[in-house]
């Protein structure tokens, strides 16, 4: 399907097997579109919640084994029979989306995980159930790439996010570094920002190589495709901090010269 929105990494890059484009553009075609029932559009919140459990009964019914009318889901319903998919990461998905509908903070970095290991996790695990390479250790460092990708998205969207009313630093984190979130609608760099911002990014980056192994324990393309995500996210928060954390008004994206830097890297790992 076509991508109508700005992402710094490729959905379904040349990398990715062929046998298994199918495959990744349903489940991408199901993430994308419940994510923008939560996000897109003047829907009041109780009809994009009512939107998203339309989504969970249509997985109830593909769980039933119900033939379904609607080609979003019947694409996914043969998908998931295809490479016998389960089906609680989807369930995850959508209910990190509800979140989305009426959580605008977050307490502590906890609580942020948690919600990522809905929000993000659960595509790594999926990917890697299409690669049948799921054990322990794989979707250990999987859910920490995909919830560090999840930590520098939120990191290069502060200002988008706020437009929302939505602050995805922990307020506790806030708090701690002297930073108001009124601060944040003032594009205020000054102060203790950037000791803030430095933070986040450390500890994105943290978790990000915490997981970099699997990246070298996969073999074959699934192998390469991970190191040019994980090192894709590694050149956004180095873009971060080129633009002193200033990411109001200098949003990271990745350009040619990044993405050469990037395959470097990829070789280098």
């Amino acid at each position: 399907m076509p991508v109508d929105h700005y992402e710094n990494f490729p959905v379904a890059s040349i990398l990715l097997p062929r046998r298994l484009v199918p495959a990744v553009e349903a489940i991408y075609a199901f993430a994308r579109t419940a994510d923008d029932i939560a996000d897109e559009g003047d829907a009041s919140g109780p009809e994009r919640l009512a939107a998203l459990s339309a989504y969970e009964a249509a997985l109830d019914a593909i769980g039933r084994g119900e033939h379904q009318r609607d080609t979003l889901f019947r694409r996914l319903a043969e998908v998931i029979a295809q490479y016998k998919l389960p089906l609680q990461p989807f369930y995850d998905l959508l209910s990190a989306f509800k979140q989305d509908v009426g959580t605008k903070r977050y307490a502590n970095f906890e609580l942020l995980l948690d919600y990522c290991r809905r929000s993000a996790n659960p595509v790594g695990l999926l990917m890697l159930s299409l690669y049948g390479a799921v054990d322990e250790a794989n979707v250990r460092d999987s859910d920490a790439i995909c919830s560090a990708l999840q930590l520098i998205n939120f990191l290069q969207d502060v200002g988008i996010d706020r437009q929302k009313d939505r602050i995805y630093i922990p307020m506790d984190d806030l708090q701690r570094f002297g930073v108001a979130p009124e601060e944040l609608d003032k594009h205020n760099t000054g102060g203790n920002w950037r000791p803030l911002m430095a933070f986040e990014v450390a500890r994105a980056r943290a978790l990000m190589h915490s997981g970099a192994p699997l990246a070298r324990r996969l073999p074959g393309r699934i192998g390469w495709e991970l190191r040019l995500i994980i090192q894709g996210g590694l050149r956004i928060l180095e873009e971060i901090e080129k633009v002193d954390y200033d990411v109001f008004n200098q949003r990271p994206q990745l350009k040619m010269l990044d993405w050469m830097a990037i395959l470097w890297r990829a070789v280098r790992m």
